[in-house]
């Protein structure tokens, strides 16, 4: 199994999924350039994601390739059931999972797009409002909890801790929201995320 990465992207989820479940995943880093975005192996990185040449994308053994970041996950997390990253199908934890991972893509990691786009700064004014309204929520979820399905981790932590370390980037204070920003340390204390920041080249941002 291979993973296709940019190192501090979203495809760090899946990474860090992949790692706390001892996976034997590979790494492979995607080049992005003018002249276009090939993996250090030099493959066409186009052909391997034709929807648009983003990361993150995921080999299977089997040579065919799985995309979007919340379909990886749990497609990671069911093989290895046992260490249940992803609650049991059909309970109402498994529910609670999906729509977390779905807030996060359609309200955070999508709000977000805009801002690598160098808007105005009237716009990216009015792009940082909108996230920092999806973030309380966010903040409001974590009080007094550990993780967004109380004190059971699940990928969605994974995805959340992803998108978090991007406040920073664009002067958004994850001090001003200190039950996500408790929860970012938190995370950062997990071996797996460790590991997988070092493998991208990335350091702590807590």
């Amino acid at each position: 199994m291979k993973l296709y990465y940019s190192p501090g992207a979203c495809s760090l989820s899946p990474h860090i999924v992949a790692r706390e479940l001892g996976l034997p995943v590979e790494l492979s880093k995607v080049i992005f350039s003018a002249e276009g975005r090939t993996t250090e192996e030099g493959e066409n990185f186009y052909e391997v994601n034709p929807r648009g040449g983003y990361v993150p994308a995921f080999r299977l053994d089997d040579g065919s390739v799985l995309l979007e970041g919340p379909a990886i996950v749990q497609y990671l997390a069911d093989q290895a059931p046992e260490k249940g990253l992803l609650p049991e199908r059909a309970s109402r934890a498994y529910y609670d999972t999906v729509s977390w991972l779905t807030f996060i893509s359609s309200e955070l990691h999508k709000g977000f797009s805009p801002l690598y786009s160098n808007p105005s700064a009237e716009e990216a004014a009015k792009i940082i409002s909108r996230l920092e309204t999806r973030i309380a929520v966010v903040e409001r979820a974590l009080e007094g909890t550990e993780y967004l399905l109380g004190s059971t981790f699940t990928v969605a932590d994974c995805y959340l801790y992803t998108i978090l370390r991007w406040t920073g980037r664009f002067g958004i204070a994850l001090a001003d929201y200190p039950n996500a920003q408790a929860f970012v340390e938190r995370m950062e204390t997990r071996a797996a995320v460790q590991q997988a920041l070092a493998e991208e080249g990335l350091e702590a941002v807590a």
